[in-house]
């Protein structure tokens, strides 16, 4: 019988349950507020538009997008009220 040692990487594969480690004013990109919220990169980048009514909390660093990772958990609690 063998042994098989899986990494948290299999771990997080397998179950499809991609997790962002909560760090006190922890940064986030587009790319990790995507597969916090299970939505497409398309879906942030769409609800950082100043069109949008319900703007994911977030500012520019140049070209770049970044969210600071509480404000992203207070305005998902918000979207469920």
């Amino acid at each position: 019988m063998a042994i098989v040692s899986m990494t948290e990487n299999d771990l997080l594969a397998t179950h499809h349950t991609p997790r962002v480690p909560s760090e006190p004013g922890r940064l986030l990109t587009v790319h990790e507020v995507a597969q916090f919220l299970k939505v497409p990169v398309s879906w942030v980048y769409e609800r950082t538009r100043r069109r949008s009514q319900n703007r994911i909390p977030g500012f520019r660093l140049g070209k770049y997008w970044r969210f600071d990772e509480a404000e992203v958990r207070e305005w998902l609690e918000g979207q469920k009220a």
